[in-house]
Formats: structure tokens, C-alpha cells, sequence
């Protein structure tokens, strides 16, 4: 069963009381299999549920009369100067939610100054997506095609994306029980925004399922851009992505929708960034829906943090608008809790503060 392709810009500034409200609402707007696409994950839920569990378990003590006025949320990021930490997360047929897809996100991400991956399996070209400015990745699966992997990577570099991010953690796909039950499966016409004809097949469904780390330094010596793998959960991982040439690295489990057993990121990263001992950027997405998850993921030693669900729901109900909507909430709410703790930039958030 396929789903409706719906979602315009709200006719009024989107206004977000809280993340599970922001939810509820996109939800009655949603056709309930296109809903639970998004927001399901892979067999019981066991790893998505881990992803909130352990950010909530977490706490933060903060420090007083440290004397700082509002933070400095800036960074710079693969030589890349950014506003703030807070990345829009590669996600796919963004065209399933609004008629624009991930060119509204995108544009969306550009007025809220935040970096946006844009995914391979897209209901718009990258090339579309560029048009809309601000900082950008493009996030691919590496396919059976080798050629196809290398022309996509320089279409990216060639419309300006400053990095690759291949996905690691999908070689194929994950039962999903509540798209089981709908018995959805996404329409391919909106899976195809970068597909051309000298492609050898679909770009859905393309991955090549024995990719091995040799594929991986394989492209990461040809690609024009630095490459920055997603999907890292290992320590030992880590250190073999960074000892291939990544330029940084991504602890993710997929939002929970790939592998259920896997531990959540949270609690995977600071192995992760031990692992890498300093060498290169590691970010973290997978759970955070606030400014607080993002601060607790900064203190755990992600240089930045990527949201994902909740663009959705931004992207559902009000477009462009939705998305920075729902990104300046998060970026304010760690402004927030950032000044609440003591700490006046991003290197005071540090793990004395965690516990």
C-alpha cells in the first residue's frame, strides 16, 4: 500500500509547545501508514526505545555563578564554520510528508543555520536541494554499482556539499512491524529524485549488501570530498573508519530502525570518541529530540548532533518553515540549558558535567 504525498506550509507560524505535542499533531495529519513509516523502527522497538532511555537516564549537574552571558554556540566542522551543533539528519522520501520534499528541508535547515545532510533516496535531486543554500552533506549507501557511487559523489562535490556520508548499518533492510501491518512499502517514483538513466538500477533497494571495509577505503580514496561514515556503534569501528581515511564519523543506529539489540548511541559514543582518542569529529544522532539532548551528547564528546524524527514532523506541518520552526526550538533549548549550567561556549560543555 502506498501513502498520500501531502503537507503545505502552515498558514501561521508553527507553534511548538512540546516535541511529543509537535508529534501528536503531525500525526493527525499523516495517513497512519506514512506515520508510522516514520516513526516506527525495526522488530519490538528494543534499540529505539534504548535511545530515549538512555539520554533521559542521563543528567546534567550544573555549575553556578560561573559569570557567563548568553553561549556561544558556534563551531567550526570540517573546516566548515557553523552557527551552532544542531544538523539535520539524512532522511529518506522526505516527499511522503510535503510536495517539496527535502528541498524545503533543506531550505528550512539554511534559514535556521544549520548543516543539512540530504539523503540518496530522495523525492528531489541534489542538485534541487542545493539551490536552497546553507552548509550541506550528501549521505549515500555505496550500491553494487561502483561507478553510479563515484557519480554521485561528484555531482555532490560539483553542486557545492562539502562531505559524504555513507551509511554503514543498512546492508539490507530491517523487518519493520508496523509497516508489516499497513503493508506499506514506500512508491518508488519518490524514491528516484537522483536516479539517472546510466544507472544500472533503482537507487532503492541498491545497496550492496557485502560491503566490507576495503569497499569502504576503496571510495574513500576516490571520493572528491572528505567522507564522514554513519552508522558506527563499535569502539573498534571507529578506530578502523578513521584508519581508512574518514575525516569524521557518525554514532548512530539508525533511529532505532535497523538493528534491534544494538545499543543506543548515547550510550555507544563515548567509547567511540575514546576510541578515536581526539583524531577526528565524532557526531551523534539517533534519540535527541532537545536542546538538553544535544547538550548531554556534547558533554559526552560529539562535536554535533543530527535530529531526525522531529524534522519530520516540522517538515509535515509546516514545510520549510516547519523545519526551522522545529530547529530554532532545539538550537534555543540548548542556548538555554547551556547558560542554566554555566557554560559560555561549547568547550565548557564537557563530561564533568555528566553524569
Amino acid at each position: 500500500m502506498g501513502a498520500a504525498v501531502l503537507g503545505q506550509p502552515a498558514a501561521a507560524p508553527l507553534r511548538i509547545t512540546s516535541m511529543e505535542a509537535l508529534e501528536a499533531a503531525a500525526r493527525a495529519v499523516l495517513p497512519p501508514a506514512t506515520y508510522d513509516w516514520i516513526a516506527g523502527a525495526a522488530g519490538a522497538g528494543l534499540t529505539q526505545r534504548r535511545n530515549r532511555t538512555a539520554l533521559d537516564a542521563a543528567t546534567i549537574t550544573p555549575r553556578m555563578l560561573t559569570g557567563v552571558g548568553p553561549p556561544d554556540l558556534s563551531l567550526t566542522l570540517l573546516g566548515q564554520a557553523l552557527a551552532h551543533p544542531v544538523l539535520v539528519a539524512p532522511m529518506g522520501l522526505q516527499g511522503l510528508a510535503h510536495p517539496e520534499g527535502e528541498v524545503a528541508s533543506a531550505r528550512g535547515a539554511a534559514a535556521a543555520g544549520a548543516l543539512f545532510c540530504a539523503p540518496m533516496v530522495a523525492s528531489r535531486s541534489l542538485e534541487e536541494v542545493a539551490t536552497a543554500g546553507g552548509p550541506r552533506w550528501f549521505q549515500l549507501y555505496l550500491p553494487r554499482d561502483r561507478g553510479m557511487a563515484l557519480d554521485l559523489a561528484t555531482r555532490a562535490a560539483a553542486a557545492g556539499y562539502t562531505a559524504l556520508v555513507p551509511t554503514l548499518d543498512a546492508p539490507i533492510a530491517a523487518f519493520r512491524e508496523r509497516d508489516l501491518a499497513h503493508g506499506f512499502t514506500p512508491p518508488p517514483a519518490l524514491a528516484r529524485g537522483n536516479d539517472r538513466p546510466s544507472y544500472a538500477h533503482p537507487l532503492l533497494g541498491g545497496t550492496d549488501a557485502g560491503l566490507s571495509w576495503a569497499d569502504l577505503a576503496w571510495f574513500m580514496a576516490r571520493a572528491p570530498l572528505p567522507v564522514v561514515p554513519k552508522g558506527v556503534l563499535a569502539a573498534a569501528d571507529a578506530r578502523r573508519a578513521m584508519e581508512a581515511g574518514a575525516a569524521a564519523l557518525i554514532v548512530s543506529s539508525h533511529g532505532g530502525r535497523q538493528f534491534d539489540g544494538a545499543p543506543a548511541a548515547f550510550e555507544a559514543l563515548p567509547r567511540c570518541v575514546a576510541a578515536v582518542a581526539g583524531r577526528v569529529p565524532v557526531l551523534m544522532d539517533s534519540g535527541p529530540r532537545r536542546g538538553l539532548d544535544v547538550m548531554k551528547a556534547l558533554a559526552a564528546g560529539a562535536t554535533a548532533v543530527a535530529i531526525g524524527r522531529p524534522m519530520w514532523w516540522g517538515l509535515a506541518l509546516g514545510g520549510a518553515e516547519g523545519v526551522q520552526a522545529v530547529l530554532g526550538r532545539i538550537v534555543e533549548e540548548l542556548g538555554v540549558a547551556m547558560r542554566l549550567a554555566g557554560c559560555g561556549s561549547l568547550g565548557d560543555v564537557t563530561a564533568e558535567l555528566l553524569n
